[in-house]
């Protein structure tokens, strides 16, 4: 067993308010996840199948606001939701958000290098 706090993770992304940890942990990754209000990643992912994060997640918004973008159109998640986000979605921060997320680790390394410009 283990415990988490956000400070334990390694630095996955960080600058211009955003900051995303992430650990590995076998098969699955743990991420804490803050994004600034305004946020929107959807430029970053361009490149990606369909431009969209292809890469599913099951988590807990721990406060704020965050709208996510698939091809279908968008739904909104807000503190205190738990979420399953399929492959195929985009985050935009409508407020200042943090939440924490499982993923498949290959999956979340590749959408991190596309991001990062350090594939995996």
């Amino acid at each position: 067993m283990r415990a988490i706090k956000r400070t334990d993770l390694p630095v996955a992304i960080e600058g211009g308010g955003v900051d995303f940890r992430a650990d590995r942990a076998g098969d699955m990754s743990v991420a804490w996840v803050r994004l600034p209000a305004g946020a929107d990643l959807r430029p970053g992912l361009v490149g990606l199948p369909g431009d969209l994060c292809p890469c599913p997640h099951w988590g807990y918004v721990i406060s704020g606001r965050l709208r996510m973008h698939t091809k279908d159109g968008a739904q909104d998640f807000e503190g205190g939701q738990a979420f399953y986000w399929a492959a195929g979605h985009a985050p935009e921060a409508l407020t200042d958000v943090e939440y924490v997320d499982i993923s498949p680790t290959d999956e979340l390394d590749r959408v991190i290098g596309h991001l990062t410009g350090d594939p995996a």
